[in-house]
């Protein structure tokens, strides 16, 4: 656990957008997914059927999408992905639904129009910041229970659950991924090195 996990910044709510370009409807829809299964899910839900394009695009870590939905290769999908690239935004999902009003854009015309959309509608949502955290079973002898028990507000761990078994205590434990390692420098102090680590593993 001594990798670096950076802070994500992500959307507290949905966000919405609607502007009317040369005649033409633009509908975007800026919602956080936590996944790529679950993006396509959202897509199909609030895709709108009797509209000309529902263009999006999704940012997920390391994995992203778009889809131009048969408007020009370049002038939709992509220009959506960097107005959410450049609010630096994660695990958030746009899709921007047109409705065409009569008036052809032009390939620069869409890209500022479905890039544009898109930004606005980012612009308006509240941002929430997600702090990586980790869930740890850990087993420590019953003499340091009290012990262990006063140095979990120090650190924010929350408690989730405890168990017992012949030789001590086991506890679920949650707490911010960058206190893990000093926390757990703690653990083997108190135990003097007896405190037996299950499993860590970071919290989706």
């Amino acid at each position: 656990m001594n990798c670096k996990y950076p802070t994500i910044l992500t959307l507290a709510n949905r966000a919405c957008h609607e502007a009317e370009i040369k005649k033409s409807r633009f509908i975007a829809n800026g919602i956080r997914v936590e996944s790529p299964s679950e993006a396509m899910g959202v897509i199909e839900e609030i895709s709108l059927a009797d509209a000309t394009h529902n263009c999006w695009a999704y940012r997920i870590g390391d994995e992203y999408r778009f889809s131009d939905d048969g408007e020009p290769g370049g002038s939709a999908g992509r220009p959506i992905l960097t107005a959410i690239d450049g609010h630096g935004l994660d695990q958030v999902l746009v899709v921007v639904t047109r409705y065409f009003g009569g008036t052809k854009l032009g390939v620069g015309g869409l890209v500022r129009a479905y890039g544009g959309t898109a930004s606005k509608c980012l612009d308006k949502a509240n941002v929430l910041v997600l702090t990586p955290r980790c869930l740890a079973r850990v087993e420590i002898p019953f003499s340091d229970i009290s012990s262990v028990h006063n140095i979990l507000p120090d650190f924010q761990v929350l408690k989730k659950d405890e168990g017992y078994t012949e030789s001590g205590v086991v506890l679920s434990l949650e707490l911010e991924l960058s206190e893990w390692e000093k926390f757990r420098q703690e653990l083997q102090n108190i135990t003097r090195g007896t405190a037996r680590f299950i499993k860590v593993e970071e919290i989706k």
